[in-house]
């Protein structure tokens, strides 16, 4: 079944169905896919949907609302790509915290290629959980990294050495912390190793190849004990505070982020446990030592290629939309 969404703004609906089904790309917490969309004359409005928050994993809903900002900064490099500004109004609702944003594709303009180049990198992004190799990250490419975050009003520090071996600690004790917890392991289980026929959650094709313990993400690339290795290239991406708006920014440099490493034909892992458990992310902030909250954690390098992960239908994703099979 093909599905026809009403025109929105400048965009036929042809062009609103495509940039739709790029937003749906983002990456998102165990692939949970929390975002809804809902085409109005003039702009496309996306909700967060709270049906598919992690309860334990994400109780006040920070994860969720990165993802969201992850898809709505695709969305608004899909309709850019096109030849349309992406006008965007952040929490324009006093009433309603479940919409975060709204795009209207507004007048035609010239298509800036870096954009253009970002949007090409919308379908070939992953999320590699398998070991990288050893090649280093030259530094001129870490630096378009951290303006690529700044350009979306979020932060990048890098971790030294140091840092990185106390990171790897907390995200081993942070680890234990989560396998400890029945509840966890529970909605782990309801999202993670899944059939190949889902539509959500991470498949187990998608984990092959990956170890159980994250902290391989800090030490480990894929080759022999006795070889030479660099550090690994470890980075955040923070807030300045950690409200919601300071989230959904910070999803959107994650994706701005992701996108420009894929277009430099890197991969990225995400090192989530000193993130997620309340306790191990204050002392994360506090390794940091820079006033930044931390939002993600990632790992970035050179990886092997990768399976697709599944989507949900796009029927599946909007809201109050006249549609036509």
């Amino acid at each position: 079944m093909t599905i026809q969404v009403t025109r929105v703004g400048r965009l036929n609906s042809e062009q609103v169905n495509s940039v739709l089904r790029s937003a749906m790309l983002a990456p998102s917490t165990h692939n949970t896919q929390p975002w809804l969309f809902r085409c109005t004359g003039t702009g496309i409005e996306l909700h967060a949907d709270p049906r598919r928050i992690l309860p334990v994993t994400d109780p006040d809903g920070r994860e969720l609302v990165l993802s969201c900002g992850a898809a709505l900064f695709t969305l608004r490099t899909a309709i850019h790509a096109l030849g349309f500004h992406p006008a965007t109004t952040l929490m324009p609702s006093r009433t309603d915290p479940d919409l975060l944003a709204v795009v209207r594709p507004l007048a035609e303009r010239m298509p800036d290629q870096k954009v253009v180049r970002l949007a090409r990198a919308i379908p070939r992004r992953r999320t590699n959980r398998r070991p990288f190799l050893s090649s280093v990250v030259p530094k001129p490419t870490l630096a378009v990294l951290r303006h690529a975050t700044e350009l979306e009003h979020a932060w990048m520090p890098n971790f030294d050495a140091e840092q990185c071996h106390l990171l790897r600690d907390l995200t081993a004790r942070a680890r234990r912390e989560q396998l400890a917890d029945p509840a966890f392991l529970a909605e782990l289980g309801r999202w993670t190793g899944l059939g190949a026929n889902v539509r959500d959650g991470v498949p187990s094709y998608a984990l092959e190849g990956s170890p159980a313990d994250e902290s391989w993400l800090l030490d480990e690339f894929g080759e022999t004990a006795g070889d030479p290795r660099p550090a690994p290239l470890v980075v955040a991406i923070g807030s300045l505070t950690d409200d919601r708006l300071d989230r959904l920014q910070a999803g959107q440099a994650l994706q701005r982020v992701l996108l420009t490493a894929t277009g430099a034909g890197l991969d990225a892992s995400f090192i989530s446990p000193p993130i997620m458990v309340r306790e191990a992310r204050a002392e994360l902030r506090r390794i940091l030592g820079c006033g930044v909250w931390p939002q993600v954690l990632l790992r970035l390098g050179y990886g092997s290629p990768l399976p697709w992960t599944p989507r949900r239908p796009l029927d599946d994703v909007l809201l109050d939309t006249l549609i036509s099979a």
